[in-house]
């Protein structure tokens, strides 16, 4: 598996005005199962650049894009599928994703966000969460990548 690439990828933690960040509980998963949460994360298309995929997938997984970049993450961090989750997750493409991270400050009323605005939904449910209870929340293989997130973006938390 470590001859298959990684999957570019962008995330977006999604600051409110009090310091809490969106998290949104993934489809498919039972309601509070470990690994049901997560922030808004999605792939970046061919040629496109980071900060414009981020908007995008907020579009898409959350109904709007009503927020300011405020932070990047300075790496790429990266995480890899366990290995009997490959082929069903990339179809076999690739061994996880590489993911840029950006700190965003939402700009919008609680009402803009929207799960269903897309024809196949990413999350169920959504709640303003502390910053630091995310890796507990996050399936474990993403847990590192959340930690660093966590790390680099706690100045945000505090509003």
């Amino acid at each position: 598996m470590t001859d298959l690439p990684y999957r570019l990828n962008v995330g977006a933690a999604l600051f409110n005005a009090d310091g809490r960040v969106f998290i949104g509980r993934r489809a498919g998963l039972p309601e509070d199962g470990p690994g049901s949460w997560q922030m808004p994360q999605g792939g970046i298309d061919p040629g496109e650049d980071p900060a414009t995929a981020v908007f995008r997938e907020l579009r898409e997984e959350i109904g709007t894009d009503k927020a300011d970049i405020i932070a990047e993450h300075p790496g790429w961090l990266n995480y890899d599928i366990p290995a009997n989750a490959v082929r069903p997750a990339f179809r076999g493409k690739f061994r996880g994703q590489s993911q840029k991270w950006f700190a965003l400050r939402f700009t919008g009323d609680d009402s803009d966000i929207a799960l269903d605005r897309d024809h196949h939904p990413e999350f169920t449910a959504w709640r303003w969460a502390e910053l630091a209870e995310l890796p507990a929340l996050v399936v474990a293989f993403k847990r590192q990548v959340y930690e660093s997130v966590v790390r680099e973006f706690d100045k945000y938390a505090r509003g």
